[in-house]
């Protein structure tokens, strides 16, 4: 089968990508007091991180994706984007609940009075290297000098996509609480973020800033930025927990049963921050894809859907619009109300807009055409009882 110029440039953009991070990134260095307590994580085993529900992978179907990218994979127009003032996100949301998405999983949250700035990448690439691997769509909406300080920084996990090593380096010096899973403190410290200001968490620990309640909550991901780091540091989600609201941010994770333990644990949550984009049927382990966000939401208790996690970097092999019209759908069926605002643009939920289409209309796979259901315990999907695809 030949090879276009387009997939050629994509697949050698990739490899060098790969390359790159075997040395660019190197395993963080933790000291004892780090490396102990994440040993005694329930989470650890056998030298990293595991989930309970193990990720299955078709490597050869993945890399087979590539070379059938979707035509509309990156928009072809520049977007109707909206840039935030630093006083429109200083400001005190008159609801108590305001979130302000600035692309992929990067929101400004504002919750009874606590400003929460979630997966902050400014960056021009979700990569190790400044000239290789998937670059924004559009770039940053507010200069980050221009940021007003957030009481939290909550990371996820650390990917290239959801920890961006000049973003941390440039907001160092704010006067903020890092929140972070296990382990990936270390990497903050090394980028020059005072250790005063991180706090680690394991799953269901949580820590308090002013009212607010920060629970890391479970996720079925992994971790890593290297060939030889993957899962020694741990992933997650938070619920943010304050006297009137409560947000749930799932970072990334694939489908477990664990969302309906975090519904009644920590829920209901007033609006959750869902990942709905950059799925493939060769890792459905590894992210929800739309039908499967719109699960978790109810399986998490949600009230308000903000899906995140796509219209910024072309991560996946679908089209750059494709998540959203699939959520909608599977929304539609099950009669759940979903955020669909402009990048830069906020919202509080007392006066949330009617449904605004601002991405264009183009061409996208159904559920029935490429299904995304995850494994039960990261088996082969025809092997698994009922979950033949």
């Amino acid at each position: 089968m030949a090879i276009s110029g387009r997939r050629r440039k994509a697949l050698i953009l990739l490899l060098l990508t790969a390359v790159a991070g075997v040395w660019w990134s190197a395993e963080p260095t933790f000291h004892d007091t780090r490396r102990l307590r994440m040993q005694r994580s329930p989470q650890w085993r056998d030298g990293r991180f595991r989930n309970p529900q193990p990720l299955w992978n078709d490597f050869l179907g993945a890399f087979a994706s590539i070379l059938k990218r979707d035509a509309n994979s990156t928009p072809k127009a520049a977007l109707p984007a909206i840039r935030p003032q630093a006083s429109e996100l200083a400001s005190a949301p008159a609801s108590g609940l305001r979130a302000t998405w600035l692309g992929h999983s990067t929101v400004m949250l504002d919750v009874d009075g606590v400003r929460i700035l979630t997966d902050p990448v400014w960056g021009k690439r979700a990569s190790p290297l400044g000239w290789a691997g998937p670059r924004r769509f559009y770039a940053p909406l507010i200069p980050l000098e221009a940021v007003p300080i957030p009481q939290v920084v909550a990371i996820s996990h650390d990917h290239y996509d959801h920890l961006d090593r000049e973003t941390i380096r440039r907001i160092r010096a704010w006067d903020t609480r890092f929140i972070v899973p296990l382990g990936v403190g270390a990497r903050l410290e090394a980028w020059g973020v005072p250790a005063a200001r991180i706090t680690e968490l394991d799953w269901w620990e949580a820590t308090r800033v002013g009212d607010l309640e920060v629970t890391l909550t479970p996720a079925r991901h992994a971790s890593g930025r290297s060939l030889f780091d993957k899962d020694r540091t741990l992933w997650g989600g938070f619920a943010f927990r304050g006297p009137a609201h409560r947000v749930y941010y799932s970072g990334d994770t694939g489908m477990f049963p664990g969302l309906a333990d975090i519904g009644t644990r920590l829920g209901p949550f007033d609006l959750t921050l869902i990942e709905a984009g950059a799925y493939g049927q060769a890792w459905p382990d590894w992210h929800l894809g739309p039908e499967q966000a719109v699960q978790a939401h109810g399986m998490v208790q949600g009230k308000v859907l903000l899906p995140v996690h796509w219209g910024l970097f072309d991560l996946a092999a679908h089209g750059w619009t494709e998540p959203m019209e699939r959520v909608l759908v599977a929304a539609g069926r099950a009669g759940i109300t979903v955020a669909t605002p402009r990048p830069g643009e906020g919202f509080e939920l007392e006066t949330l807009p009617t449904l605004a289409r601002w991405w264009p209309s183009l061409p996208w796979k159904s559920e029935a055409e490429v299904p995304i259901r995850a494994t039960a315990n990261g088996l082969k999907p025809q092997t698994v009882p009922g979950g033949a695809r």
